[in-house]
């Protein structure tokens, strides 16, 4: 588990974001320390989403302060993220189906040899960065429609972590798996740890999950964090318990106002 005392590599501060009337985000204040697993929880629509897109540079945020490794930052573009050591892995996950492992490993970043696909140095890369954090699969030949879900979202995770990612960003990265592949995926996220110098935030919506892999967990709701701790101080109880008094006092204002 990461120690307390390392240093932050990302941080935001009163982070607020409006679309027109409607306020997505109305006050966050989120860190990552380095080395460290962050699990980011809450219900659809409480603004998860919407804060990942800001730290990835996606979307301006309409008020707040970003830092990263202690210096103020204005993400102005998802590259300028990328180029900050910023990588996202989104739900979708951005794979082409029809291509080789190797090729979505390179996908946007090709290499060239004269004005042909150097094919050979992309394979053997790709073989490298694989073997490296461990990721198991039958041939980087292989057309990506063909891999399991886990075998994709490890792809996925490794074709981020090769640009030299320092920041990585996770969306739902267990979501639909069985046991087999959700233990897949969080053991190349404990292999990632592991180094050193990967840090990760993982929105997940399964509790058990995030107190199983992560280091800290916050609950956003609302466009707020109303819980921050180290996996060793929350439970499922807790968390439960949270998401659960937040249905009740919904529920309570519902039948108020009718």
């Amino acid at each position: 588990m990461a120690e307390t005392t390392t240093p932050d590599v990302l941080r935001a501060e009163h982070i607020v974001k409006r679309y027109g009337p409607v306020t997505a985000l109305r006050d966050i204040t989120i860190h990552l320390q380095k080395g460290e697993i962050l699990g980011l929880i809450g219900d659809n629509g409480a603004g998860k989403s919407t804060l990942i897109k800001i730290l990835t540079g996606f979307i301006p945020p309409t008020g707040g302060t970003i830092f990263i490794n202690g210096e103020e930052v204005t993400l102005r573009s998802v590259t300028h993220a990328h180029l900050l050591g910023i990588e996202t892995v989104y739900q979708d996950l951005a794979l082409v189906n029809q291509l080789s492992v190797y090729h979505n490993m390179f996908l946007n970043r090709e290499q060239i040899r004269g004005p042909f696909l150097n094919n050979r140095k992309m394979r053997q890369q790709a073989r490298e960065q694989l073997d490296q954090i461990g990721v198991q699969i039958p041939s980087i030949e292989t057309e990506v429609g063909r891999l399991s879900g886990g075998q994709r979202q490890a792809i996925a995770i490794a074709r981020a972590v090769s640009t030299r990612a320092k920041i990585l960003l996770l969306d739902e990265p267990l979501a639909a798996m069985g046991a087999k592949e959700g233990a897949l995926i969080l053991g190349l996220l404990r292999k990632l740890q592991e180094s050193g110098e990967i840090s990760i935030i993982m929105i997940a919506h399964n509790y058990a999950q995030v107190l199983e892999s992560c280091d800290r967990v916050n609950l956003l709701q609302h466009g707020a964090i109303t819980l921050d701790k180290p996996v060793p101080e929350t439970s499922l109880e807790e968390l439960n318990e949270l998401v659960m008094r937040e249905y009740r006092l919904g529920s309570a204002h519902n039948s108020a106002s009718q």
